[in-house]
């Protein structure tokens, strides 16, 4: 096993991306300290407050966007930061050559429960013809990221980290606070028996949905001819990351529970950087029928669809749509 900042300078890693990565994951060794702390460090429970999305505050919601706003802002590696917790862009050092979009905890429900969270970050070069404060330096479409990753608080503290060069998994090492590779090519399987989804919406998705799940349900005596399991974690973090173990499908689809939102999962700060931490593992992402990482954002919080996981399994869901 190697430490992070050796694997990524080894590849070519410009040392200020490399800087900002490792200024990212100073942050979420203190998020994945205080997660493990839960009940004894006070944290824990919501706040009285909503968020830009129009959902309660957990107290970790806001110390953890507050711990990567600080840190990232105070680097000078960043011209601006986006953040599921802000109602706009902040603007940092204007010089700066990279931008952050970030989910400072994702499946926040799950931290009174004691189940798994996560942190996850797209980086994209910023745009030298615009002001920081500008928010359209964020409207670029996922291709364009330079790397992108998540941080699974769990039994262990894991990074699954791209820097457009395949994607590895890294498992934070407590005895001297660094991240060591243990999964150096991450691949996920073409095919697979296995689905997350949110059953409790069931009556609400549209209907190739529908006849897609009910086949995968019939099993062997069915048109799919296998047995299928199904998982759900309501944690994007944990789902993705079972993606990039063992291979699965994992959908958040349309639906008309809410006519004036139908996606749940943010493109930004979700959906682009699980869609590129998951195709340069072999898998797919796609937003309806469209590619994930090819969407043109039109703001900071912009909803979308989303497929993604193993290849010949994703596939097979769209045809359904087609």
């Amino acid at each position: 096993m190697r430490r992070l900042p050796p694997v990524l300078i080894e590849d070519g890693c410009p040392r200020d991306l490399l800087s900002l990565i490792r200024t990212i994951l100073a942050a979420c060794k203190e998020i994945s300290f205080r997660v493990s702390q839960g009940e004894l460090s006070g944290v824990l429970g919501s706040t009285l407050d909503e968020n830009i999305q129009g959902e309660t505050q957990k107290k970790l919601d806001v110390l953890s966007n507050q711990l990567l706003k600080d840190i990232l802002l105070e680097s000078g590696y960043v011209k601006a930061i986006a953040s599921e917790e802000e109602d706009y862009t902040v603007a940092g050092n204007p010089d700066a050559e990279y931008i952050v979009a970030f989910d400072p905890l994702d499946g926040s429900s799950n931290t009174d429960i004691n189940s798994l969270v996560g942190t996850i970050f797209s980086i994209m070069k910023a745009p030298k013809d615009k002001a920081a404060d500008d928010q359209s330096i964020f409207m670029q479409a996922g291709k364009h990221q330079v790397a992108a990753g998540y941080v699974l608080y769990g039994p262990s503290t894991m990074l699954a980290l791209t820097i457009g060069k395949g994607t590895r998994l890294f498992t934070l090492d407590r005895t001297h606070g660094s991240f060591l590779l243990t999964e150096d090519k991450v691949t996920i399987p073409e095919d697979t028996k296995e689905f997350a989804i949110n059953a409790s919406n069931q009556r609400h998705w549209l209907a190739p949905m529908q006849n897609y799940i009910a086949d995968c349900l019939a099993g062997e005596e069915g048109p799919r001819k296998k047995n299928f399991n199904m998982r759900w974690i309501a944690c994007m973090v944990g789902d993705v990351h079972r993606l990039l173990c063992r291979g699965g499908l994992f959908t958040y689809p349309e639906d008309t529970k809410n006519p004036e939102k139908p996606f749940k999962l943010r493109l930004l700060y979700e959906a682009n950087p699980m869609a590129m931490l998951v195709e340069q593992a072999g898998g797919v992402a796609y937003a309806g029928l469209d590619r994930i990482l090819d969407i043109e954002p039109q703001e900071i919080h912009q909803r979308v669809a989303v497929t993604m996981g193993s290849k010949n399994e994703v596939e097979i869901c769209l045809d359904y749509h087609k």
